[in-house]
């Protein structure tokens, strides 16, 4: 057999997304070239990798264990060029991030800097809900989290970033008196929601309870950016973390609805398992974003706290 690290490299992360147009965006290569990376992959195996079923393409059972053997001889080269960057006095090392979806407008500046500054680095970062995220931590399959509401229960330690404030806000097409009393034009349009389980749903619906304030009728969404979208085409109204609007806002596709009691102000917090034995990647970064966190506030959130 004459397979390449390029080919196991391949392989691997067509049998964690099981797909090769899905595998080629992740690899930053084309559809065409992963394609022939895989069929003379399969071509020194007697047996069948994977198959292809209507349109879909599955691992065979084969194959599970070839990604697995796959993934472990992948790991070793990486030590080996990590022990390489350790041995020339570099920082070098995989920092891997769970990130609630809206976290997404905000972990990217707290991290930028320290990868530039570190080449031997690798990041990865998982976007996800807050339920993957709280569980990402729990099995030690990360380093840190990025969330807005740390539950009472995890025994994790913190930093907090940034203030996350949530505004009501609405699309200039509904054009509706919304300086009614008791916000009265939401028995006229519906309320938009994120998912169950979302800090942003939970907020909102604490909110909304306080207030004993009367809706039309509720929609719930799956993600932050269907929510902004939804209100942008004047589906309704939502509660929504004022992070992820700056464009919007900018161009009016979007305004802020003056109301009494908002804005709803929680707190973006990095946090890691207080258990959990840091890297010295890991260890390195805490100590950057501990040293830096205030002047990269400054310098890439000041529109964000002038509100």
């Amino acid at each position: 057999m004459d397979y390449t690290l390029h080919q196991l490299k391949i392989f691997y992360k067509i049998s964690q997304v099981q797909s090769v147009t899905k595998a080629a965006e992740e690899l930053f290569l084309t559809q065409p070239a992963v394609s022939i990376q895989l069929k003379k992959f399969q071509d020194q195996f007697s047996v069948p990798l994977f198959e292809v079923v209507g349109r879909q393409l599955y691992i065979t059972d084969f194959g599970k264990e070839i990604a697995l053997t796959a993934e472990k001889i992948l790991n070793e080269v990486e030590a080996i060029n990590y022990k390489t960057l350790t041995y020339k006095n570099q920082l070098a090392g995989r920092l891997k991030v769970s990130v609630v979806s809206t976290g997404k407008y905000v972990m990217p500046y707290f991290l930028s800097e320290f990868i530039y500054s570190n080449p031997g680095v690798d990041l990865v970062m998982d976007v996800t809900n807050k339920s993957r995220v709280i569980d990402s931590l729990e099995q030690n399959e990360v380093d840190f989290s990025l969330v807005s509401v740390v539950p009472d229960q995890l025994k994790a330690d913190r930093v907090p970033l940034l203030k996350n404030k949530l505004y009501l806000v609405g699309s200039p097409q509904l054009k509706l008196e919304a300086t009614e009393k008791k916000m009265g034009f939401l028995k006229k349009h519906p309320l938009i929601y994120r998912e169950e389980g979302s800090a942003t749903r939970n907020a909102m619906e604490e909110f909304i309870l306080s207030k004993s304030i009367s809706t039309y009728k509720k929609l719930e969404l799956t993600s932050n950016e269907a929510v902004k979208q939804a209100v942008i085409a004047g589906l309704g109204y939502s509660i929504m973390p004022l992070i992820g609007l700056r464009n919007e806002l900018k161009n009016h596709q979007l305004e802020i609805i003056p109301i009494k009691g908002l804005p709803i102000t929680t707190q973006w917090n990095l946090i890691w398992m207080r258990s959990k034995n840091l890297s010295p990647v890991a260890l390195a970064y805490l100590e950057f974003v501990r040293e830096r966190k205030q002047n990269l506030v400054d310098e890439y959130f000041g529109w964000y706290e002038n509100y």
